[in-house]
């Protein structure tokens, strides 16, 4: 391996559900797992195909019940292409091969992180002799529409004769995730098949998504550089194949170009997805030069996100930073989608949209804030229905789900599977309100980041408003306390989703989501303040809003209940007497209780009943605000945070945590690096494993996790260096960790592009690019400096 690639040597059917995920090409419009091109779908292969934000509902019975879901769509397959030897005669050829019923005598195969390619390179014993094999995939970075498969085959001691299929396959269903087969998966229908009349190499494949109505359309175009070969198309079972025929001479390469189209009906200025497939695939450039435009699409998005980490950590961080990139890419601010918790890998989670963002856009903000704009669009666009969702549920202003998909309904499962007991639960996460705290955030901080008042001023404040309107409307004023109290949540833990043996699920005064919501009415509150006059008043008024309701607002923010018990942030109202449980004995029985949930739950018992998380609540605080922001929200609230306060805090809840989430290890380690250095490189550790070892065991072949990912790059670039722009001043306050330590990377701010900071050995190095037009102050502790354009400063590090 070198710090561009991750190569996999031999073949391991039981490692290829979590090569295919983690190979995975895309372009941020659709994105297609690593599977081997010549398997098909079934054990242990899965080659699914998906577009940002093409969904469809199927209605399933589970338990006896109907319950309705809406996924992401598997698409038609386009990377079938397989192969087999004909024999010299005119009798009957063998098998299609395949590497698991002929296993290969090599295999290499190498994700080029830096090209955006996969290459897998084979020797195969046939009967007529070795037979190597090259293919080089991509999905093209440039044009958002096109994928290409090269395949060279090489005759290595004696003449012979193939036969190669490439195919498109209407027959998929979604069936990427064991626990989902039991329910409704076939999402397509109508699936037609024909040949371009203006070029007989191009054979195309329509259908439709079954209850949305999208319509989806594939052409692809095969050509062969082997003179004397033959042709022919096969339309039937559901497929468009070519079939080609061709002789192979001892050493002498021979290669089968397939190149794909995929449109569907919600692209913009397309009338029909199968004309516009058919004519991007015919003329379509050769791979070579497809594959030169691809690289210089990858290019362009490497310098606008440079990241320089040695070592392992810097090879990870690099692969997370192409993982998010394929999911959301310059071609995603085109499109109505939101960040898929699994990125565009697979099935998990169905494809859904929840609050991973916050973990997502502080990252994009800094470096492709378009991206981060069309985001925070797909979220006002479905204001309308987050506003009817408040209404339904007797409250004003709007209530985002906890899961999203096409319209902005809620989405999440009335009903979960455990797979250790088998039973069917009831799901009560929909009530994790805080989601509209996260959208509202993300708001807020990419306004900051960018100076993009257009959008604060317009979308983003009729999205922040209507959120605080929630969340005041949702605070009860209790007078023995004399604070408001927001009841009936669930937090981010998870696990505690109702009080022990209560009839009905949710929690009182959930800290975070308490703290969040004072923090969404205070900026709103600022916010109405400082609009220009002319919006004020017409948003005020399309709101009804008046100076009554602000000044509730206010009140709301400052007076918002916090609990506590022995000293400590309490995770939400009765949590301290809760019953202890007996961590040591549970890792002594089961080894790996990452989801301690399901365990509790197979043996009779429920989570609801000890203090344990599933990953990280009260102290997602200390991840989302600096220590000067948090305890200044603390204190606008009546309370004190004091260091102690939150190192206490801090030391509780750290081993009462199982860890049951990939985002748990990474706030963890965020603060850990200032709270208890010693102990935080476990966390980053495995915060940067999570994907690339699956320490979630079996979780990341079902779907990538985006928001780990994309986490872990804000943290080397915010958390780590204490990174924040406030008063038009870049202020840093590192926290570098001995195995994190010497790095760099480029940032964008505001006007300013391409900023460099670089941590080294006691110092720290900001650059401004020659183009700059105007200095930047940057702010170490009491210490300030300017920067002038085209210049270094370097400053030294308190030891």
């Amino acid at each position: 391996m070198t710090d561009w690639t991750w190569e996999y040597e031999g073949y391991d059917p039981a490692e290829e559900p979590l090569r295919e995920a983690l190979c995975t090409l895309g372009n941020g419009y659709f994105a297609t797992r690593g599977a081997a091109p010549e398997t098909g779908a079934g054990p242990p292969h899965y080659p699914g195909t998906y577009a940002a934000g093409c969904y469809n509902r199927l209605v399933s019975t589970v338990a006896g019940r109907e319950v309705e879901n809406e996924d992401m769509v598997n698409l038609p397959d386009w990377l079938p292409l397989r192969f087999r030897a004909l024999p010299p005669d005119d009798g009957p050829p063998g098998p299609w091969w395949t590497p698991d019923a002929h296993p290969p005598l090599e295999h290499h195969q190498v994700l080029d992180l830096r090209a955006g390619t996969l290459t897998r390179r084979l020797r195969l014993d046939t009967p007529q002799g070795p037979l190597a094999v090259e293919q080089c995939r991509l999905v093209h970075m440039g044009d958002p529409h096109l994928a290409a498969l090269r395949t060279t085959f090489t005759a290595e001691s004696g003449p012979m004769r193939l036969e190669a299929e490439s195919a498109l396959d209407g027959t998929v269903v979604n069936a990427g995730v064991a626990r989902y087969r039991d329910l409704e998966g076939r999402h397509l229908t109508d699936v037609r098949t024909g040949e371009d009349s203006a070029d007989p190499g191009t054979v195309w494949l329509t259908c439709r998504t079954s209850a949305s109505g999208i319509g989806v359309a594939l052409a692809a175009r095969t050509r062969a550089d082997a003179p004397g070969g033959a042709a022919r198309t096969d339309l039937s079972g559901g497929r468009a194949a070519r079939r080609l025929s061709f002789a192979l001479r001892p050493g002498v390469p021979v290669t089968v170009e397939k190149t794909v189209a995929l449109f569907t009906s919600r692209d913009p200025a397309i009338g029909d997805p199968c004309g516009a497939a058919c004519q991007r695939a015919g003329t379509a450039a050769g791979f070579e030069d497809l594959l030169a435009s691809h690289g210089r699409a990858w290019r362009h998005l490497w310098d606008r996100a440079e990241l320089d980490v040695p070592g392992k950590a810097g090879r990870i961080l690099r692969l997370h930073l192409f993982h998010v990139l394929q999911t959301l890419s310059p071609h995603t601010a085109e499109l109505d989608a939101g960040v898929p918790a699994r990125g565009l890998h697979g099935e998990a989670y169905r494809g859904h949209v929840f609050w991973d963002e916050l973990f997502v856009l502080p990252y994009l903000n800094l470096h492709f804030p378009e991206i981060s704009r069309a985001l925070l669009t797909y979220r006002h666009r479905r204001l309308p229905a987050a506003c009817r969702a408040a209404r339904e549920a007797g409250r004003k202003g709007a209530m985002y789900p906890w899961q999203s998909g096409s319209d902005g309904r809620e989405e999440t499962q009335t009903l979960h599977l455990n797979p250790r007991s088998g039973r069917w639960l009831p799901d009560s996460s929909c009530l994790q309100r805080h989601v509209g705290s996260a959208v509202a955030y993300n708001v807020w901080r990419y306004a900051q980041a960018t100076g993009d008042l257009g959008f604060l001023h317009t979308k983003g404040a009729e999205t922040l408003l209507n959120i605080a309107r929630f969340w005041a409307d949702s605070a009860e004023y209790d007078p023995g306390e004399e604070r408001y109290r927001i009841r009936g949540v669930v937090g981010p833990d998870e696990y505690h989703e109702a009080y022990p043996d209560a009839a009905a699920p949710g929690l009182d005064d959930n800290a975070y989501t308490n703290v969040t919501a004072a923090w969404v009415l205070a900026r709103a509150v600022e916010l109405s303040r400082t609009l220009p006059a002319p919006r004020k008043a017409h948003l005020f008024e399309d709101l009804a809003l008046e100076e009554a309701e602000l000044e509730r607002w206010e009140d709301v923010s400052r007076r918002l209940r916090v609990p506590f018990h022995d000293g400590v942030i309490s995770q939400f109202e009765g949590y301290g007497a809760l019953a202890e449980l007996d961590w040591e004995g549970y890792r002594a029985r089961y080894g790996d209780i990452r989801r301690l949930d399901r365990i509790l739950e197979a043996e009779g018992d429920t989570v609801n009943r000890y203090q344990a998380s599933k990953q990280a609540d009260v102290l997602m605080l200390g991840f989302l605000f600096p220590p000067r922001e948090l305890a200044a929200l603390f204190a606008r609230l009546g309370y004190r945070l004091d260091d102690g306060l939150w190192r206490r805090t801090v030391d509780h809840y750290l081993p009462r945590t199982s860890h049951g989430s990939t985002l748990s290890g990474l706030v963890h380690g965020w603060l850990l690096a200032r709270e208890r250095r010693p102990e935080a490189w476990t966390h980053v550790e495995e915060a940067l494993t999570g994907d690339v070892a699956d320490v979630q065991g079996g979780t990341t072949p079902e779907g990538i996790h985006l928001g780990a990912m994309a986490g872990t790059l804000d943290l080397v670039q915010r958390g780590l260096t204490g990174l924040e722009f406030r008063d038009g001043t870049l202020h840093l306050d590192p926290a570098p960790l001995p195995q994190l330590c010497e790095y760099g990377f480029s940032v964008r701010f505001r006007e300013f592009w391409g900023i460099g900071v670089r941590v080294t050995a006691g110092a720290l190095d900001v650059s401004l690019p020659s183009t700059a037009n105007a200095p930047l102050r940057v702010g170490l502790h009491d210490r300030t400096v300017t920067v002038a354009p085209g210049e270094t400063a370097r400053l030294a590090l308190p030891r």
